[in-house]
């Protein structure tokens, strides 16, 4: 397990731009567990036809945003897909859903979504690695939860998994985020916000059962949480990469630590193999 104190001045000598541009495009999934239509949008390497079976990497969106958050606000990401072979899928996770199934609001069951119908249906229409050794997920601040929070319980479905600047302690912020919408509010519903924290499921992993990486600046409100679960981390003997640099809550942070996170997924996917 490493941890890694960054200066964003490397990031460039991680991704080497490509001169063949990644092909993109917009989709509409459905989803029967909240009966509508949900788009994605789908990034393919721009030599798709030419290959085989590949891997895919499921990139998550924070608070607020939706599916064409990561293209409008980070473009460039896209090019991994051509540099590594790999397709990218950014589902819309709803604009607070936080990725559970919540029982309190049936429209919002976005962890059955992302984890088994959004993977489902990619594995019907594309070219895919149809086995957890060919999936990865990641995403920023609540993405990045759901990312964790998606893998860790599915570890059936996603062999690896990252976080950027996650909210991987849901608990310090009863008040913030819609997030008491999804599970009711701390003080009324303590057993749900206890179980649907990703601080609270890493009894769920065993050494090496889940490739992780995890990254967060160091002025991010989120720093704290991140520092305690790497510490659990570190304690449960759970290997995985941690990455903290200058930085805060923001798209200049996630536009670097983004291209961190797909040079270690397609890491993985070539282990993996």
């Amino acid at each position: 397990m490493k941890r890694l104190i960054l200066s964003t001045i490397f990031s460039l000598s991680l991704f080497s731009f490509s001169s063949q541009a990644a092909i993109v495009d917009t989709v509409e999934t459905y989803s029967a567990a909240m009966k509508k239509t949900i788009k994605a949008v789908v990034v393919r390497p721009d030599q798709y036809n030419q290959l085989k079976e590949m891997p895919v990497v499921y990139l998550l969106h924070g608070y607020s945003d939706s599916y064409d958050g990561w293209i409008k606000k980070a473009g460039g990401f896209q090019k991994a897909a051509d540099q590594y072979n790999m397709m990218i899928v950014c589902p819309d996770g709803g604009y607070s859903s936080w990725y559970w199934d919540s029982p309190v609001d049936e429209k919002f069951k976005y962890e059955t979504y992302v984890s088994s119908e959004l993977v489902r249906w990619v594995d019907s229409k594309y070219k895919t690695i149809k086995d957890r050794k060919g999936r990865a997920i990641t995403g920023l601040s609540m993405g990045g939860h759901g990312a964790l929070y998606l893998a860790i319980k599915h570890q059936d479905v996603f062999g690896a998994a990252g976080s950027m600047s996650g909210g991987v302690d849901i608990r310090p912020f009863p008040n913030n985020w819609d997030m008491s919408k999804r599970l009711g509010t701390y003080a009324e519903q303590p057993q749900r916000w206890e179980q649907n924290t990703v601080m609270n499921l890493l009894h769920l992993l065993t050494p090496n059962s889940l490739s992780l990486i995890i990254d967060c600046g160091t002025e991010d409100f989120f720093f704290k949480v991140n520092e305690q679960l790497h510490e659990k981390l570190l304690y449960n003997n759970i290997p995985h990469d941690y990455i903290t640099r200058p930085g805060g809550h923001s798209w200049p942070y996630w536009n670097n630590a983004v291209h961190y996170q797909m040079l270690f997924m397609s890491n993985y996917f070539s282990r993996a193999k």
